[in-house]
């Protein structure tokens, strides 16, 4: 079944109530103060079903100018809009505040029910039809059906049921498939349930035992039961209107405003930048004025921050600017919002949430120029934006969060957007040309360090990362090793393919005498100073060559200053496994070899690592 909603519009006392009872056989009226006075003060809710593949639900809306607020929480999620005027009375000040605050809603379908039109006579209500049609001239109700009805006759109410099928059919339904959204308009208790809210479901769907996240409150809720109008679900969709019983919260923590998501995909926002639209009814309005904004169900106080060079904004005009709130609030890109005066409390513009991570904007720099691109670019575009303003890349988690975008889109977008996704990292997005940019001066790095270390086999793998990309994770500075052709790792050394060692004939003489030095030497060595000091090079040079020695593995460290050659160390190996299971002491190890103490026990504690000897008490066994 295809599921639309549909708000009442129009002025007070011009019969929005009544017509919906008529209509639907449901008094929206549910306030004791409502049927007292015979007005209504707050959101009404009902449902028609024209056919058996079509449901309309209708949020009914007071049309008293100081319950235009009320009307605001309701207006947010409607589809489509029923205009009401009354026949013996026309166009008055809420029939036009209201229908300012649909267009800028962004609502694109409706009609016009003529109400009370068994009061006047029928060249009256064709004088009143005339009068509505020059309103609506050039808005999305032009050309709309214009339909006398009275709901006390009947007259005219099944020709408004085929005209509400009609545009009921012509009108998209919600997107179930996108995030859950449910703006909160009522919370309550009820007796053996518990916590009950209720509202219209923007977008997305949500189950029962399912887990949701209350905003701004923070909180994560579980759903226990739903109802859609009035009829226990398993499952509700985005275009239902919805009650949940939720456990997790008092209803006095879930107050109108709330809006509840899937968890852990969004965050409350303070400020955020949007194209904003004052109406040619406005007054001017000046840079840091203070306003009453309204999105979904919430209402906040404001301050409107114009980021064009201008001290105000002209009525009929819009522009970019920035709205700070005095409380948090859930929007996503997209958003359309509300903004009213604060005395006297009239609607004065709307617009539409473009970014709600603001950046800070340096002098001389044109943020209508950015901000352009994010309101009105492909997806591709805006995620090339967002990315490339980040000095690493960004989650897909927090693209989703900052753009209200679905996973599968991102990642569907990347390859235009000229993004790498790095599935390895949980899925974190990075432009192309970082990690391009990062092989080049990685290569570069390599070469400018091999030209300046000759001797030495490679670049240090951490000193190279803290070079190329400081601070990056790792998995980053992993994936760009991976893309750098003509870049080979060894061990904790980095270096370029082409790279080899070249020395001079004079390096090659000292290279020689220090390999001779402790060659000839055998198990006695010469300290590390001593064979250098032999090398006739500057220290540096002459390091440079034992660090050679080294890696080649032609000398091994046993200690800082105790280094041997390797044959040396072979010859012991020989000499002591011809021992093979035998027991012996220092004592019989300095008789075997020679050697005083200083040289014996390092090399002891050096055949014990290499598993030839194990210590047992004060003797050795011969493995």
């Amino acid at each position: 079944m295809k599921h639309v909603i549909a708000g009442t519009a129009g002025h007070i006392d011009h019969g929005k109530t009544a017509l919906v009872r008529a209509l639907t056989g449901i008094d929206t009226d549910r306030l004791e103060e409502e049927k007292r006075r015979g007005i209504s003060i707050d959101l009404g809710f009902a449902h028609l079903d024209l056919g058996p593949e079509l449901r309309i639900g209708f949020v009914d809306v007071p049309g008293h100018e100081r319950f235009v607020k009320n009307m605001l929480a309701g207006a947010w999620g409607i589809d489509l809009v029923v205009l009401v005027v009354a026949a013996d009375e026309s166009i008055k000040p809420q029939t036009r505040e209201h229908f300012d605050i649909c267009r800028l809603l962004g609502i694109q379908r409706g009609l016009v029910a003529l109400t009370k039109a068994d009061l006047v006579e029928a060249d009256l209500i064709e004088l009143v039809k005339l009068e509505i049609e020059e309103f609506v001239r050039g808005s999305f109700l032009e050309g709309a059906p214009v339909i006398p009805v009275s709901a006390a006759t009947g007259q005219g109410l099944e020709e408004l049921k085929t005209a509400l099928r009609a545009v009921a059919a012509a009108t998209p339904e919600k997107d179930a498939s996108r995030h859950f959204r449910l703006p909160v308009d009522r919370s309550f208790t009820l007796r053996g349930f518990g916590t009950v809210v209720t509202g219209t479901l923007v977008s997305g769907a949500v189950r029962c035992d399912e887990e949701v996240e209350a905003h701004p409150l923070g909180r994560r809720l579980r759903v226990r039961g739903i109802q859609v109008h009035g009829e226990p679900v398993e499952r509700a969709r985005a275009g239902q209107r919805t009650a949940l019983n939720v456990a997790g919260a008092e209803p006095a923590e879930l107050p109108r405003g709330t809006v509840l998501t899937a968890p852990g995909l969004f965050r409350p926002v303070t400020r955020f930048d949007c194209r904003l639209e004052l109406l040619a009814s406005a007054k001017p309005l000046k840079d840091r004025a203070p306003v009453h904004f309204h999105a979904g169900t919430a209402e906040i106080e404001a301050e409107v921050r114009l980021l064009e060079p201008a001290s105000r904004l002209e009525p009929g005009s819009s522009t970019w600017a920035r709205l700070v709130l005095r409380e948090p609030a859930l929007v996503l890109p997209g958003d359309r919002f509300i903004i009213r005066m604060f005395s006297p409390v009239v609607t004065i513009g709307g617009g539409t949430v473009v970014d709600i991570a603001p950046r800070r904007y340096r002098h001389g720099e044109h943020p209508g120029t950015r901000l352009a691109v994010l309101a009105s670019g492909s997806i591709p575009e805006k995620l090339s934006l967002l990315v490339g303003e980040t000095r690493y890349g960004s989650g897909l988690g927090e693209l989703v969060a900052r753009t209200g975008l679905l996973p599968q889109e991102i990642e569907q977008a990347a390859p235009a957007a000229k993004l790498v996704l790095l599935q390895q990292a949980g899925s974190w997005l990075v432009s192309r040309h970082v990690l391009e940019l990062a092989s080049e001066r990685l290569c570069e790095a390599l070469a400018a360090y091999h030209r300046a270390n000759p001797l030495r086999a490679g670049m240090p793998r951490e000193e190279a990362r803290n070079l190329v990309l400081p601070g990056a994770p790792a998995f980053l500075w992993d994936e760009v090793l991976g893309r750098t052709a003509g870049v080979v790792a060894e061990g904790d050394t980095l270096r370029l393919a082409t790279h080899s060692l070249t020395l001079s004939e004079e390096e090659h003489r000292a290279l020689e005498t220090i390999e001779a030095s402790f060659r000839v030497a055998g198990w006695t060595p010469p300290t590390a100073a001593e064979a250098l000091a032999r090398a006739g090079l500057d220290a540096a040079r002459a390091r440079r060559l034992l660090e050679l020695l080294l890696r080649k593995g032609t000398l091994v460290r046993l200690s800082d200053e105790m280094l041997f050659h390797a044959a040396a160390l072979a010859e012991l190996r020989a000499l002591v496994s011809a021992h093979k299971g035998e027991r012996f002491d220092v004592a019989r190890f300095k008789q075997w070899t020679g050697l005083s103490r200083k040289y014996a026990i390092p090399l002891l504690e050096y055949l014990d690592r290499e598993r030839v000897t194990r210590r047992d008490g004060d003797q050795r066994i011969v493995l």
